[in-house]
């Protein structure tokens, strides 16, 4: 069963794991308290249970700048969703904070010979193109995990990258160190983190699924 927004939000914000401030939109007028709260720049996507990539199905729209902006994309993700599955269950639009980085997956899943086991890589929309991650059998040790971010090249932007600073990359360990414990504790059968964007201020999971 795969759990909606709100419930995968508060199940990591229960292990600590940063998630990109945001609200549900269940009608049009509530993007004005909406906006009050997040300022902008903003970013809205579809809350579906039955969309789960949502960039294909044109329900995400970002850099969303001012009002006008923001009811003509509501109304294109709505659009949007219907024609890209007829029958899609629409609990809303999920309106969300505008998150600059470097985009990485986490990923996690329970492996039918192994058992929980988590995924690193890069991510956005080039995770499937680039094919960069690494794997590791829960529960893990630092030294694991320091392996696993050495194994994904990508995450050589780490170090600093055409004249942006290095980043810490003791955040990140930290952000898998607890989707380790969730693996473990929780009963989970899938669990995505794309993408988890990863700047030298700040760490954010942006968008996030979870299936028990």
């Amino acid at each position: 069963m795969k759990l909606s927004a709100e419930k995968s939000r508060k199940l990591f914000k229960k292990y600590g794991v940063p998630v990109a401030e945001e609200y549900i939109a269940r009608k049009k007028e509530d993007l004005a308290r909406i906006e009050k709260r997040l300022g902008y720049p903003l970013v809205i996507k579809i809350d579906s249970p039955d969309i789960i990539h949502k960039t294909e199905a044109r329900c995400v729209f970002t850099g969303i700048s001012d009002r006008d902006d923001l009811i003509e994309a509501y109304d294109k993700v709505i659009r949007n969703a219907k024609r890209h599955k007829r029958n899609a269950r629409i609990d809303g639009v999920i309106v969300q904070e505008h998150c600059e980085g470097y985009e990485f997956i986490v990923g996690g899943k329970v492996d039918e010979q192994f058992g929980p086991v988590i995924l690193f890589g890069a991510g956005g929309i080039f995770t499937e193109v680039f094919d960069d991650t690494s794997i590791r059998i829960c529960p893990t040790q630092r030294k694991d995990l320091e392996e696993m971010i050495g194994e994904v090249r990508f995450s050589r932007v780490f170090d600093g990258f055409r004249g942006k600073p290095p980043i810490d990359r003791n955040k990140v360990i930290r952000i898998l160190r607890k989707i380790d414990r969730m693996m473990v504790k929780e009963k989970i059968s899938e669990l995505d983190i794309n993408p988890l964007m990863v700047s030298e201020r700040k760490i954010r999971a942006v968008d996030i699924r979870i299936i028990k």
